[in-house]
């Protein structure tokens, strides 16, 4: 344990002392040695090397008359430096002039005192200047430590938001033929394709850093309304009847529906929630009107939803499905190709063509396990089978 006079020392203020005069460095010290921690310095180049250091004074007292580089130049080369800029620089001199003073407290000194000095007004000033860079050194660590919590806080609701999203997304994809994959497939497919488009005039204005981020956290959510369709029809292996399909459709405004319902119990307006309404409304309309649900046609299907379109469909062609095996990359290309101006926005299908190297590299970055595939496959055709024993028995 360290004698007490030890702790008493280490915990003093501490104070550099810039002075050319080995006289008035060796007064200075007598004065102050009992009270603070003094280092000394005999030029204003021996003070900067000395603040090169990770320790740095509480307070600086600076001469101004000095040889080589004067007490102005060492105060401009201080407050231009982020790590000593806040240092409190006190002027201890024998220009009395008013505009010698005047110049000191312009280049940011803090006090201007003229020699010969008084011991007890020195001793005074020093004082108050230490208690106001106590004040601020505790403001300052307050205020980084709320900023450090705040930036936590966002992190941790961020984290919350993406699992819930996730979770959301999971529960429609344990209801369809659809796997885990798909979901990261079309996120990282709309973020490549918006941050192609973002330098577009026609979607630059929409596509900003924060707009991507929040198409990618929302474009999990696109079918999450298929929780709403019933098993006979989301599970079938075969064709959709007419009336199936259009129970089918119902998935957009289901999904609509949940997520705005969520919105309202929330009681305010989030703006991942509102793209992910859009997306999960309007991803199946297309860009000729002959979509569904309500047959929106060019701009007026939003952007966000233009992109998931592409997205969806793209994934839906390459992978397995228990009504359909894959298709190869370039007979997707082929077929969206073929919809440039049908079925997709024409400008985003160009940015597309020029990703396909980063299109491929996401599917098999996130490429589905065939054994999990068969499983999953299997037991929705038993689920089907199950569902079909049923509605015959009734």
């Amino acid at each position: 344990m360290l004698p007490e006079i030890m702790v008493d020392i280490l915990l003093r203020p501490s104070i550099l002392v810039v002075d050319d005069t080995t006289d008035n460095l060796t007064l200075m010290s007598a004065l102050l040695n009992d009270i603070y921690k003094i280092k000394v310095a005999n030029s204003g180049e021996k003070a900067l090397k000395y603040l090169q250091g990770d320790v740095k004074p509480d307070l600086i007292l600076l001469d101004i008359m000095m040889p080589g580089m004067s007490g102005y130049d060492v105060i401009r080369n201080l407050k231009s430096n982020p790590k000593t800029r806040n240092i409190p620089v006190i002027f201890l001199t024998a220009m009395s002039a008013p505009e010698d003073e005047k110049k000191g407290l312009e280049l940011g000194a803090v006090d201007y005192i003229t020699k010969p000095i008084s011991p007890s007004i020195l001793l005074t000033r020093i004082k108050t200047q230490l208690h106001v860079k106590a004040a601020s050194d505790f403001l300052n660590d307050k205020n980084l430590y709320l900023e450090t919590e705040i930036a936590k806080r966002t992190h941790e609701i961020s984290a919350i938001q993406d699992v819930t999203i996730l979770a959301m997304a999971s529960l429609a994809e344990t209801r369809d033929l659809e796997t885990g994959n798909h979901i990261r497939r079309t996120q990282h497919y709309v973020k490549v394709l918006a941050e192609k488009l973002k330098t577009n005039p026609n979607f630059g204005y929409f596509l900003s850093e924060t707009m991507i981020e929040t198409l990618y956290k929302s474009a999990p959510l696109h079918d999450i309304g298929k929780v709403g369709i019933p098993d006979r029809i989301l599970l079938k292996p075969g064709k959709l009847t007419r009336d199936e399909f259009e129970i089918m459709k119902t998935h957009t405004t289901l999904g609509r529906d949940a997520i705005k319902h969520a919105e309202n119990q929330l009681g305010l307006q989030v703006e991942f929630l509102r793209i992910a309404k859009e997306i999960a409304y309007y991803h199946q309309e297309k860009y000729d009107g002959s979509g569904y649900p309500t047959g929106a046609s060019g701009n007026d299907i939003p952007i966000s939803a233009r992109l998931m379109s592409l997205a969806d469909v793209y994934d839906a062609l390459i992978s397995r499905r228990v009504y359909k095996e894959p298709m190869t990359h370039g007979e997707a290309i082929k077929i969206i190709i073929e919809g440039r101006g049908k079925h997709f926005d024409p400008e985003i299908v160009d940015a597309f063509l020029t990703l396909q190297d980063e299109f491929q590299a996401i599917a098999a970055r996130f490429m589905d396990n065939e054994s999990d595939i068969r499983a999953k496959i299997e037991q929705l055709n038993a689920l089907h089978n199950t569902n079909n024993e049923e509605n015959t028995d009734v």
